[in-house]
Parts: structure tokens; sequence; C-alpha cells
């Protein structure tokens, strides 16, 4: 279903896929036969081929500098440079020093370099940030009147069969109605262990099928999948500009009106006041306008936050937008949701406890006898704690739930009851003490507790509760130990049992019996003490506090469209290690950002220095200038690599 070979680009493609490092390379060959030619004493052919050179090397920053002039009425840095590289022309066909044109040509020429290496660069980031999504088929296996066709993705409808065999992409997304299998879903999600799918299961286009032959059932059109949904989330995040190169990019705006008027200047006073040599003065001045133009500032920023995008991207992190990677590195308190983020959100059973030994198997067995017939979520927790031991239980006829209260029915002709202390008590008079007292300790310890009667007789009871998220605990710690200053729960369950779960995960503030509307207020309570705050939650009834929050992140884009309309950086995965990723991506993209400004300008000054003092030529000059451009920009691409 794809195609995985690999053939050799032609001539022809590489050219278009590559016309910026073409220009370059004719621009680098013609300014090398210029300067042969004039070395040699052929003036006329000199003259011919390097302007061939300004053509081709600097066509396509004329272009773009003419288009801002223009259409814009602004200057940018392209034009400056072509103003600066034909000036250093004129200047030297006016003094028949032709040996001008050649700086003035390398200029075009490391201008050419400089701008293929930054495309270079670019292309690198969003190879990266694409390669989560190069595994997407094109075509799906269905199967028609039971025989299989080969269909395009884009005709694919709801309900259509998708046949996987193993080994194969998930063509897209789908609901597996037959077989099983373990399906990789590191291309979507980052998780390192493969994921165990069966009948029922939600599985996603881009995943690779283990073992095991599936059958699918397409639930949404193939444009709605999640992978999809994931491209469109990456373009707008390469399109949206952060406030840091927002305010760059109108810094740079009035930056080159001032170099401008400072050059001509430069070009006339120090010939009028210091008596200078116009050519000298001139000259300088066209050093000035290369050496002073902020492209290494420009490249300061975006190639860096694209980049932790990237990296973000491979981890199972899904930034917006370059916005958030900045604010992340800022954040100095978290909220948490609890159900469904730092619990698993589906109860499970955690204790059995019969008045004997003996009774232990009884009692799950009319437990999970009525409960099968309920569809209520302790009950389904009940009967797989039953399967779990592998246990058989006779059929309850006569059920009869009451809402909030509990089940009873009969089973073998005897009444079974299975709910609250209070409704069991109505049945039965015979409450053993010191399941009363247990009952009491293990509800203040946040757990629901589940009493089973059978035939007049307490059997004992069953301690339910939400189980903390492996590793929940763990990240707690280190996000602590990164310096997080403040971490909150926040819940619309009771006090005590959100105080257990915190107890157990080290979190030191609760706020519970929350509304939606609650939980936005606590975020604005906590923005007033600590001005950058992220919420963490399931992007459902969490929605508000997620859109208040400085940084909203949500758990389980798999399972939630709200997450991904609602946050501002997806957990791919239902993995809370991610966080710390998250944040440490966001703190490194700041420093590297910081590293990249301090560097430009330090480099900015230093040239500015040692033109005036007569130090460089117009070939250095440019070197520096563009030198420090490629720099700042693969400086930015270390955010690829793994983060520590």
């Amino acid at each position: 279903m794809i195609d995985r070979s690999i053939s050799t680009p032609s001539v022809s493609q590489l050219i278009k896929e590559h016309p910026d490092a073409l220009a370059a390379i004719i621009c680098g060959l013609l300014v090398f036969l210029g300067w042969l030619a004039l070395h040699l004493g052929w003036v006329g052919l000199g003259l011919l081929i390097l302007p061939a050179a300004y053509v081709i090397g600097g066509y396509e920053s004329a272009r773009e500098g003419l288009t801002t002039l223009f259409r814009e009425k602004d200057l940018d840095v392209d034009l400056l440079m072509i103003v600066a590289a034909l000036g250093a022309a004129g200047l030297g066909l006016w003094r028949r020093e032709y040996y001008l044109l050649v700086d003035g040509a390398i200029l075009i020429l490391i201008f050419a370099i400089s701008g293929a290496l930054e495309g270079y660069a670019m292309r690198r980031t969003e190879n990266s940030i694409y390669s989560l999504m190069s595994l997407t088929s094109d075509t799906a296996r269905v199967l028609v009147n039971g025989t299989e066709e080969i269909v395009p993705i884009s005709q694919l409808q709801i309900g259509a069969q998708v046949i996987v065999k193993p080994g194969e992409i998930i063509p897209t997304d789908g609901v597996i109605i037959e077989g099983y299998s373990t399906l990789n879903q590191a291309p979507i999600t980052g998780e390192s262990m493969p994921v165990e799918k069966t009948v029922g299961d939600e599985v996603f286009a881009g995943t690779i099928n283990g073992n095991g032959a599936l059958r699918l059932k397409v639930h949404q059109p193939p444009e709605s999948s999640l992978i999809q949904r994931v491209i469109r989330l990456v373009e707008q995040a390469q399109t949206e500009t952060p406030p840091s190169q927002q305010f760059i990019e109108r810094f740079e705006r009035g930056y080159a009106r001032v170099i401008v008027l400072t050059g001509l200047l430069l070009a006339i006073l120090p010939s009028l006041l210091l008596g200078w040599k116009w050519e000298t003065t001139i000259y300088r001045s066209l050093i000035f306008l290369v050496v002073a133009s902020p492209c290494a500032l420009m490249a300061s920023i975006m190639p860096t936050l694209l980049s932790g995008i990237a990296n973000g991207a491979r981890a199972g992190i899904l930034f917006k937008s370059g916005t958030q990677l900045e604010t992340m590195g800022r954040i100095r308190a978290i909220a948490f949701d609890k159900t469904g983020t730092l619990t698993t959100g589906n109860p499970q059973v955690v204790k059995v406890f019969a008045e004997s030994v003996e009774d232990e198997t009884q009692l799950l067995q009319v437990a999970a006898a009525l409960e099968s017939l309920s569809e209520h979520p302790i009950g389904d927790a009940i009967v797989q704690a039953a399967r779990a031991k592998q246990l058989q239980w006779h059929q309850a006829v006569k059920v009869q739930a009451q809402t909030g209260q509990g089940i009873m029915g009969e089973i073998d002709n005897q009444k079974a009851i299975v709910g609250k202390a209070a409704f069991v008590q109505q049945q039965t008079n015979d409450f053993p003490e010191n399941l009363i007292k247990l009952s009491q300790v293990l509800e203040k310890e946040g757990k629901t507790v589940v009493w089973v009667a059978y035939a007049g007789v307490v059997l004992g009871i069953i301690a339910v509760a939400d189980t903390v998220r492996s590793g929940a605990s763990g990240v707690i710690a280190k996000l602590k130990k990164l310096g997080i200053e403040q971490i909150v729960m926040l819940t619309g369950d009771n006090e005590i049992t959100a105080c257990s779960i915190a107890q157990e995960i080290g979190i030191d503030r609760v706020y519970a019996e929350l509304l939606p509307e609650d939980k936005v207020n606590v975020i604005r309570s906590l923005q007033k003490q600590y001005q950058t705050v992220a919420m963490v939650g399931d992007g459902i009834n969490d929605a508000p506090a997620l859109a208040q929050a400085s940084v909203g992140i949500a758990m389980g884009v798999a399972g939630s469209d709200v997450a991904l309309e609602t946050a501002d950086v997806i957990l791919m995965a239902d993995s809370l290690e991610k966080l710390e990723h998250a944040i440490k991506l966001g703190r490194r993209s700041q420093a590297i950002v910081k590293q990249n400004i301090t560097f430009a300008l330090s480099t900015i000054a230093l040239l500015l220095i040692a033109n005036f003092a007569g130090h460089i030529n117009m070939p250095l000059g440019v070197i520096g200038h563009e030198g420090s451009t490629v720099i700042v920009t693969l400086s930015g691409l270390r955010l690829l690599r793994n983060v520590k």
C-alpha cells in the first residue's frame, strides 16, 4: 500500500526543489571566472561575466527587496544588500578599480550562499515536522461485497470496512470490528511501547499494525482523522508569528530606515568634516550598509521555535504555535485536573473484604451477577475484577436498579443486594461492626464502598477507587525539581477523595468540589500571583480553564476533539511524563533565542567598530555579517536534538 522504493532525483527535480542552492553555485562559478579574467588582464571579459553573477546571485534578493519597497512602502535587508553591491560596482567603474566589482559580486555570492543555507536549515526543520505524517497511506484495502478492492483514501465513506494486514500502516481512523493486534503508535503519540488493540478499540491513521490482521469500520470522514487534524495544526503553528518575532520584525522596519539614513550621512559627512577621500567615504558607507543590517537578528528566533515544534512533534507533544513554546519556558505554576489526568478516569476494585476468606469468592460472584446487568462504571469495575479471577456466576433475575443507591435481584431463588450501606440495610439488619468501621476508614481515604448481601446475610464490602495514573507522583516530583513554584489540583470531586489522591502523588494544594467556572476563577487567582500558569486537563469539562490558562495542555488527544480545539499544547499520548519534556523544551528554546540575539548584536557592534577603524574590506564585512546569520540559524537547529 505504500511505495518505499528509493529513487534518484532528476536534475530538473533538484533544480525545482533547491533553486537557491543552484543560483548560489552558478553565481560562485561566475565570480571565480570574472576574478580570473581580471587577474589575467582580460578586463572586457571580466566586465561581461561579473554582471551575470550579480543578476543570477542577486535576482531573488532584488525581487523581494523591490516588492517590499513598492508594495509595502518599506525597506528590508535584501534591498540594502543589493544597494551595497551595486554601490561597490559603481564605485569600481567610476574609479576604474575593477576589483571593486569583484567585492560587490562576492557580497552577492555570500548573500546567496547564506540564503541557500538558511533555506536548507528551514527545510530540515519542516522535514522533521512532517516526518510525523510521512507514513500516511494514499489508498486503503476495502471490503466490497466480500471482495477486497484498493481505493483512494479520499473516497472512503463512513461505514466502509477496511482490511489491514500484518505489518501495514493503518490507512485511516477506524474502530476494530474483527481481529486483535499490537500497534506501534509512536508516529502519532510518541509512545515507545506497542499498544494492544482488539474489537471495539479505535485505531489511528499513520500507526503501524503488528502481527495480527484487522478489519476496521470507518467511523468518521478521512479528512477528520487525527493525523489530518495534526497536519492542520502543525501548518497553523508554522504560519503564526510569536510576539518576540513580531517585535523583531517591527524593529527591523524602523532599523532599516535608520541604517539607510545613517549610510547616506556616512557617505557625505566624513569627506566634508574630516577631509576623507570621497571614494573612501562611499566605500566605508557601503560596508556599513552591509555589516549593520539585522539579518542575524531576524534569524535569531523563528528557526529556533520551529525546531522546538519539530522536536515536540517527534516526542508526541503538539505545540499549536511558537508562542506556546515560548510560554512553556516561563511557567511558574501548574494546575492539574484530577479525573482522567492525574488518575486513569476508570474506577477499579482496590480491596475486597469478606466476613471470611471462603466468602470472598461468593462475594464477587454475587456482586458480578447483579452488576453485569448494570451500566454503571462502578458495576463494570466489579465485573472486571471477577473476570480477572476467572470466576463464573449464575444468572440474576428480577433485577431492579435504584439510581444512586444500588441494585437488587434474585440468584438461585435468593435475594441479592449490592449498593450503598443505607440501601442494603433496608433489606437486612445484620451489619457486622468490623465492616462498618472498616468502611468508614475506606471512605475517609476517598474510596467508594459497595456493600454486598445475599440471602439476608451481609457477605462483605468492596472498595472501588479511581486509580492514580502510573508515574504521576514521579512527574510531580520532577516538576518541583524543575523549580515550578506552585502545583495544585482542581476537581469537581469531593474533598476527601481529592486530598487522598493529592497526598499520594505529592500535590500540596487541592481545590475540590469545583464547577467549571470555579476552575476558571482559581486559574485567574493563580495568574495574579504567578503570572504564567499552565492548566493540564482532559479538554472536555476543563475547556474554560484550559482557555483561561497562560498555556492550556490537553491529555489524551486521541479521545477528545475538544482538546484539539481548546488547548494550546497537546500531549498526544496519555503520558504525563511528556509534560517535563515540554517545559524543558520551552526553557531551552528561550535560552537559545537569548544566545542568538546576544551573538547577533555583538557581531554587528564588532563589525561596525572594525569598519570605522578601517580594518575590514567589503568581502570581510560580508563574511562577518552573513556568517553570523548562518551561525544563529544553525544554532536554532540545536533544538532538533534531544533536550536533557
